[in-house]
């Protein structure tokens, strides 16, 4: 199969990856409750590099040479003995578990069938192929936090996590503040943001603060600015939590990370219910997200694509770090 592998990201995981047109194929062999997919469109998320990256770590967590990418849309191609949902045909979206040497920049994965879903005909491909990551992750962040009517704070509104978040909390009624730079307020208001915080013209912390406690909850997105979750109880309510997505992997951000869970408020800590969220593959909440999308509700936001030939522009356009919403990637044809 035609795939874009790499065998280290020395100097950044775009320029380390070779296209290669004879690439091994994931085992022919299924375990009963797996699927092959052949991968029509990906989208790429900052994991897919950050982890490479990480050198002599990644080694350890990723066989070499490997495909990168976890998002996924595509038509299922063969299926294990004990597959029931779906049958060969079904185009299917979903995201891989972790990051791991098949990846969505082969034209073939292997996909566990609790990690996908059927895609609706009224939604497109490349529209289907934006959930997996961010989609799931705003999701899992929100739905089992709020009520309609809750008033909640999105750090990040622009950003893949941060437009599927807005969308999500309107769609289960709740009032939605975000921050976002100047360029892109209107951007985040057209997906039904109530307010907006310009973070380069104010403070996030201090002007969430002059709302009082009104906040059930906060989705922090960016892990910038440092002091917003030690400052959250000054505008997130008694019961409520702040939610953080992802972190840089260093020891620095480690180290703040774990205080932020470990370090009680007497000591300096956070006065709130913190959670650190790593979202994991979910049918159902796949499920629900596409219900939406069908119902017109969710959309998603595609700032570009680019053709199979051109992978590694996808990954050096996300690391330029002002992409509204999702970049796409088409690997083979429908």
């Amino acid at each position: 199969m035609r795939a874009w592998l790499y065998s280290g990201a020395h100097g950044g995981l775009e320029k380390n990856l070779k296209l290669h047109s004879d690439a091994p194929q994931p085992p022919e062999h299924l375990k009963q409750n797996q699927l092959h997919v052949r991968v029509y469109s990906m989208s790429v998320n900052r994991v897919d590099h950050k982890i490479p990256e990480l050198g002599v770590v990644s080694k350890a967590v990723i066989s070499m040479p490997a495909a990168p990418g976890m998002d996924f849309c595509g038509e299922v191609i063969s299926i294990g003995s004990s597959v029931t949902q779906f049958k060969v045909g079904d185009v299917v979206f979903g995201k891989l578990d972790k990051p791991s040497k098949f990846g969505a920049l082969g034209e073939i994965i292997v996909a566990d069938q609790s990690w996908v879903a059927k895609k609706p005909e009224s939604v497109a491909v490349d529209d289907a192929a934006t959930i997996g990551v961010t989609g799931l992750t705003a999701y899992q962040c929100i739905a089992k936090n709020v009520k309609a009517g809750d008033k909640i704070f999105i750090n990040g509104g622009s950003g893949g996590t941060g437009v599927y978040g807005i969308q999500i909390a309107k769609t289960l009624g709740c009032t939605v503040s975000t921050s976002c730079s100047g360029a892109n307020v209107e951007f985040v208001k057209s997906l039904g943001a109530d307010e907006v915080i310009d973070y380069k013209k104010q403070d996030v912390a201090a002007a969430l603060k002059t709302e009082g406690q009104v906040y059930s909850l906060v989705v922090d997105n960016i892990g910038t600015p440092s002091n917003l979750y030690n400052e959250s109880h000054h505008f997130l309510q008694p019961h409520g939590k702040f939610v953080q997505v992802g972190a840089e992997p260093s020891v620095g951000a480690a180290a703040s990370l774990a205080s932020r869970m470990l370090l009680p408020g007497i000591l300096g800590g956070g006065k709130r219910k913190f959670e650190f969220l790593n979202a994991f593959s979910k049918q159902d909440d796949f499920n629900q997200i596409a219900a939406w999308m069908a119902e017109g509700k969710v959309k998603a936001v595609i700032e570009q694509t680019f053709e199979f030939e051109d992978a590694p522009k996808a990954y050096e356009k996300l690391k330029e770090g002002r992409t509204r919403g999702k970049i796409v990637v088409h690997v083979s044809k429908p």
